[in-house]
């Protein structure tokens, strides 16, 4: 939880309430996609993949794979979007 705020001494009046703070299903949550983030952390570097890399290759070819654009959508031709 966070307390709210007011500030009038800037060029405009600013104000946030306070927070609730997290409830138990929102911590729940968060508490599952961190476990999932670790899990999944284990299976990319722990995959036998990286066995092929030379190691001294192994911290560039992580990087590049975290900086991979994601792949385009399936492009459909005339054809199929006329069907």
């Amino acid at each position: 939880p966070h307390d709210g705020f007011s500030d009038d001494n800037g060029w405009r009046r600013v104000e946030r309430p306070a927070s609730p703070g997290w409830g138990a299903e929102d911590q729940a949550l968060v508490s599952k996609l961190r476990t999932r983030e670790f899990e999944l952390a284990v299976f990319v570097t722990s995959h036998p993949y990286w066995a092929e890399v030379a190691q001294e290759r192994r911290a560039e070819a992580r990087d590049r794979l975290k900086h991979t654009p994601p792949p385009a959508a399936p492009r459909t031709t005339s054809t199929e979007s006329a069907t």
